[in-house]
């Protein structure tokens, strides 16, 4: 399935419900899912990860369609590298954070 279909899916789907629920708690329920995402990386869970995956997606879009983004048309920068130094993979420097797992 092509990001635009599923994207168009997710508005047939929920589109109704999250407009009448509304930007704000939609992001909230985006974050929630995130976090169940987070929770199985700290975990080190791997079997569950793909399920998430989908999830946190199927939200990210449902947020895009209330925000009238056209997803697709958005991520059309990353086609020829990275929209900074233009290179695949990345050649920016910059310090990572340092975060312990």
């Amino acid at each position: 399935m092509e990001i635009r279909e599923f994207q168009n899916l997710m508005h047939k789907i929920y589109y109704s419900r999250d407009k009448k629920r509304g930007l704000a708690r939609t992001f909230v329920w985006f974050i929630e899912e995130v976090g169940e995402l987070a929770k199985l990386i700290r975990e080190g869970k791997k079997s569950d990860f793909k399920e998430e995956v989908g999830d946190v997606f199927a939200w990210f879009l449902s947020l895009a369609n209330l925000l009238d983004v056209n997803v697709e048309k958005e991520i059309e920068k990353y086609k020829e590298g990275c929209p900074k130094c233009k290179k695949i993979p990345c050649q920016c420097t910059y310090d990572f954070p340092s975060f312990q797992f």
